[in-house]
C-alpha cells in the first residue's frame, strides 16, 4: 500500500496527523480535545484503537491537549524525548511505565516496516522535533514550529516525497496584528514560526525531482490567510526560478478544524 496520510488539523488551535501504511497506523501530536480528536479520526474512517503509537513532538498546548485522556482511553503507547517527557509529564497525567516510551532525537525508530525518524528544530520548547517516515522508498515529513529553516533540518527532509510545511504568518499582518509586541518578538524570532516567505525561500531548496505535494501547515488564525500563504510561497518560489503550470502546482492545503483527504504519498 505504502505511506498514507490525513492532517486531522493543524493550527493554533490544535495540531495532529495519521499516518499509516497498511499495517501500522500512528498519530503525530494530540493537541485537541479527546473528544475532538475521537470525532476528527471517525470522519476519517478511523477509530482509536486502531493506532499502533502517538508520537510528541513538543509540549506546547496545541499539540498535547488532549494527549494523555486520549492516550489512557486507547491504551496507546506514546513517544517523545526525556525533555520533553520532563516539560509535559504535569500536563498529560498518569501514564503507565509500559506506554511512555523515551526517544533519543534523531533515533531512527521501527513501527513493524515502517521508519520513524526525529529531528531537532528551532521553537521555544524543551527539546522540540519533526518527524520523517519512511516505507517502501516512500518518504513523507513534518516539519512546523520552526523558529526557522536551519541547514540540519533541510538535510533531514530534503527529497521528501510529500511534505507538510509550516507557513505560520504574513509577517505584515502580524506586525499590524492585535499582538502584544513581545509576543509578535517571539513569533518573529528564530524559536518562532516560519512565515510565508520563510516557507517559500525553504522550498527552493527542499524542492526537488521526486517532490510531489507540499501542504501548508499551522496557519494563523489571526495574521495569515491560506490563499495568501500559497500566492506568497509560489511568488518566492517564482522568483527564484521555480515556475509551475497551474494543474502542477505542488501546494496543499490544511485546516484548523477539519482533516485533509487521505493522501498516498506516492500518487502523482
Amino acid at each position: 500500500m505504502g505511506l498514507r496520510f490525513t492532517v486531522l488539523a493543524s493550527g493554533s488551535t490544535g495540531n495532529a496527523t495519521v499516518v499509516y501504511n497498511g499495517d501500522k497506523m500512528v498519530l503525530v501530536d494530540a493537541g485537541l480535545s479527546m473528544k475532538k480528536m475521537d470525532e476528527l479520526l471517525r470522519e476519517q474512517g478511523v477509530a482509536g484503537h486502531q493506532l499502533d503509537a502517538l508520537f510528541v513532538t513538543h509540549e506546547h498546548s496545541d499539540h498535547i491537549k488532549g494527549l494523555g485522556a486520549f492516550a489512557r482511553k486507547h491504551q496507546l503507547p506514546i513517544y517523545a524525548n526525556e525533555a520533553t517527557w520532563g516539560a509535559m509529564e504535569r500536563h498529560v497525567g498518569a501514564i503507565e511505565a509500559d506506554k511512555r516510551v523515551v526517544i533519543e532525537t534523531g533515533e531512527d525508530m521501527r513501527i513493524g516496516t515502517m521508519q520513524v525518524r526525529s529531528y531537532p528544530i528551532s521553537h521555544d520548547a524543551a527539546e522540540p522535533v519533526g518527524y520523517t517516515f519512511e516505507d517502501d522508498g516512500e518518504k513523507l515529513s513534518l516539519a512546523t514550529d520552526l523558529g526557522y529553516m536551519s541547514e540540519k533540518v533541510k538535510r533531514e527532509i530534503i527529497d521528501s516525497d510529500v511534505l507538510v510545511l509550516e507557513s505560520n504568518h504574513d509577517t505584515e499582518m502580524l506586525r499590524m496584528g492585535r499582538y502584544p509586541w513581545n509576543i509578535k518578538r517571539r513569533i518573529l524570532s528564530d524559536v518562532g514560526h516560519l512565515s510565508n516567505v520563510a516557507a517559500g525561500e525553504a522550498l527552493c531548496e527542499l524542492i526537488t525531482d521526486r517532490t510531489k505535494r507540499v501542504y501548508l501547515a499551522h496557519l494563523s488564525l489571526d495574521h495569515n490567510l491560506m490563499d495568501l500563504a500559497k500566492l506568497t510561497v509560489t511568488s518566492v518560489m517564482e522568483d527564484n526560478g521555480l515556475f509551475f503550470k497551474k494543474d502542477e502546482n505542488p501546494l496543499r492545503e490544511t485546516y484548523h478544524d477539519r482533516p485533509t483527504a487521505w493522501d498516498e504519498v506516492k500518487r502523482k
